[in-house]
């Protein structure tokens, strides 16, 4: 077997910087591929060479094929990884791969159309004899037929894009009524995902385990699974925690979904990584559900439990060589789990969140912890692709510490510039249900009131934490000229500041007093209490409050309507505060302004108009579908009102915060 000398890595973001990894640890050179948007990004920066090809937007960039092919040749690399997503499960690229004289690392061109139709996928793992969920999967997709299948199969089921995965074109449907409405929505998002809006009807199971395994296969008829992962910790049919193994599964359990994962592969003439996906009901009992023809987003917790890089056997069978081991030669170490770090924001349907990350502190590699993500502190999530930040891998003896460990991880884990999910990701590992093992797709809405606690009023401790920080900004250390000092001097008196805060609606007023020997008496809404400031080389602050001695992190930042926000981070929490200039007064009117209008939650295009001006609407009641990051929103009326102006079309594009829909009613 011959090595490849260089590679072209046909993808962004943190599988990129992965591969990248594995190749520099072999001795192959790489060559990145980047748009418009991510001339500056971090796989730009680790590969051996980078190649811009085009736009901002994927269509127009990562997404064309002969593009990246001609710059493979040109730059004399002799192999693409397509990474996942993109061009990863696209047979006629692959093809095209393998014309111009390219070798493609992932499976034969044939295999990928084979399991690149979900239907078609089914009647070949019938022929398989893997077991298959109940269902309809034909080529007849008029609405009436569609329904009457629905109705044959019985309430709720799910509607699937039959091209494409990511939870993209997926509906769950649980009554007649409101089937069609649901069936143009899949049909539609599916079509505008993957260029096909066939769709098929499935059973679904009410309260489901999504557990998949692992294979891989070579060139020479062998064929192995590595175990199992469960990913049933999911939103909107996206997963959020990923682990291997997955728990309560046994040893016949386990065999006998590898055999089946295993039959699948074989069926369609498997070769490299691929992950063979199955629904499985708490009784044990599984049925296939699709095929993903690539390496996984979560690959890494079975990479921790096996001690094998799967890059690395992906460029070894590509390259036309053996599997590194026998199936009875792998084994399972400990437990491993995955989480993904996401700009988004839970509270609101886990709407994307774009902008610049002006703080990131990331956890700390380990001989426990991996982390594997495409940016850095300073760049920027745009609205073109998906909102990673990052993924956090722990590995440790057994899930109970995992749990224990990443929890931690994540109240540790600093974001500033973009909401994210870290504070539900703590949740979910510290939650007891589910360290207990109680684990399907529906825990988090079944649990959501108690992941989703809103944040109650500030506490002294936070409020004080963002005081002393602005205290050190406005006196730094060091300064010796008397009119430098900024100390709140006063004539007969002791020096004090007034810091004033916005905490939601709370006005909060903290008085500061400087003390002759250095300390500061804060005089905060629970009580006045004694404190010290020193600030570390690292731009952490030294905190002593009362008889509590501890870390903490401030950023500040100017909001885009002038305010100033100061976010800390200290034992695991973080809290936004506004600062209040008292000389301001439109600072409080920025705050408290109402409006009398629908405005765009991020970047996007109208797709479908509910209202015209002139209509009377209900609370609730559904006024628009925007299109972003591969996601249909619906917006809805956020109380009841006639419609004065809708201010965009079918079709355009609207940033974020944009005014969409305005309302008469003022309110």
């Amino acid at each position: 077997m011959k090595m490849f000398n260089k590679i072209l890595i046909a993808n962004r973001g943190e599988i990129a910087c992965r591969v990248i990894k594995t190749a520099r640890k072999l001795g192959i050179k790489t060559v990145a591929v980047y748009s418009d948007a991510d001339r500056n990004a971090r796989h730009v920066a680790m590969a051996d060479e980078a190649v811009h090809i085009g736009p901002s937007a994927a269509r127009e960039s990562y997404l064309l094929g002969d593009r990246i092919i001609e710059v493979a040749r040109r730059t004399g690399a002799e192999a693409v990884h397509p990474g996942y997503g993109f061009l990863s499960e696209n047979a006629g690229f692959a093809e095209a791969c393998v014309k111009a004289g390219i070798v493609f690392i992932g499976p034969p061109p044939a295999a990928i159309r084979a399991m690149g139709s979900k239907s078609e996928a089914k009647k070949i793992m019938e022929k398989a004899r893997v077991p298959l969920v109940p269902g309809y999967h034909g080529d007849d997709q008029s609405p009436e037929l569609l329904a009457a299948e629905a109705a044959r199969i019985g309430f709720p089921v799910l509607i699937k894009a039959a091209a494409g995965g990511g939870g993209k074109g997926m509906r769950v449907v649980e009554s007649a009524e409101k089937f069609a409405d649901a069936l143009a929505g899949a049909k539609r998002e599916a079509k505008a995902s993957f260029a096909d809006d066939h769709v098929l009807v499935e059973k679904y199971l009410t309260r489901p385990r999504h557990i998949e395994i692992q294979v891989f296969a070579d060139g020479h008829g062998d064929c192995l699974y590595l175990f199992e992962r469960d990913c049933s910790i999911q939103r909107r049919h996206q997963k959020v925690i990923e682990e291997a193994p997955a728990p309560d599964m046994d040893p016949a359990r386990r065999k006998a979904m590898g055999e089946a994962a295993v039959a699948a592969a074989k069926a369609i003439g498997y070769v490299g990584a691929g992950t063979v996906e199955f629904i499985a009901d708490q009784d044990g009992t599984f049925f296939f559900m699709e095929m993903n023809t690539r390496l996984q987003v979560e690959h890494p917790v079975t990479e921790a439990i096996t001690g094998q890089d799967l890059v690395e056997w992906q460029l070894v069978v590509a390259a036309g060589g053996k599997m590194p081991l026998a199936q009875d030669q792998l084994t399972i170490d400990g437990h491993a789990v995955e989480v993904r770090l996401y700009a988004e924001d839970p509270a609101r349907n886990f709407l994307p969140s774009t902008g610049t990350l002006l703080h990131l502190r990331l956890p700390e590699e380990s001989a426990h912890v991996r982390v594997d993500t495409g940016v850095r502190q300073g760049d920027t999530v745009t609205p073109f692709y998906d909102p990673m930040i990052a993924k956090v891998i722990v590995h440790d003896r057994d899930r109970t510490s995992a749990l224990r460990r990443m929890a931690a991880l994540m109240g540790a884990t600093e974001v500033v510039g973009v909401t994210t999910n870290a504070a539900l990701l703590k949740a979910l590992c510290a939650h007891p249900a589910f360290v207990g093992g109680e684990v399907d797709t529906g825990f988090i809405e079944r649990h959501r009131d108690e992941l989703f606690v809103k944040a109650g009023p500030a506490d002294d401790r936070a409020i004080a934490v963002a005081t002393l920080a602005r205290i050190a900004e406005v006196q730094p250390a060091g300064a010796a000229d008397p009119w430098d000092q900024k100390n709140g001097f006063r004539l007969l008196d002791t020096g004090h500041d007034e810091v004033r805060w916005k905490d939601g609606e709370r006005d909060i007023v903290v008085i500061v007093r400087r003390r002759r020997d250095g300390t500061l008496g804060l005089e905060l809404p629970g009580g006045s209490v004694e404190a010290t400031i020193r600030r570390h080389d690292d731009g952490a602050l030294g905190i002593v409050l009362g008889s509590d001695t501890f870390e903490a992190r401030v950023v500040r930042r100017t909001l885009n309507d002038g305010a100033i926000e100061y976010t800390s981070f200290a034992g695991g929490e973080s809290r936004r505060l506004l600062l209040v200039d008292p000389l301001d007064v439109t600072q409080y009117e920025a705050i408290a302004s109402g409006d009398a209008a629908v405005r765009s939650p991020l970047p996007g295009k109208i797709i479908d108009l509910r209202v015209k001006a002139g209509d009377s609407v209900s609370k609730g009641q559904p006024l628009l579908v925007l299109e972003a990051m591969k996601m249909e929103h619906t917006l809805s009326a956020p109380a009841d009102g006639k419609v004065k102006s809708v201010r965009y079309a079918v079709g355009e594009q609207v940033t974020e915060g944009a005014e969409l829909i305005e309302f008469e009613d003022a309110g």
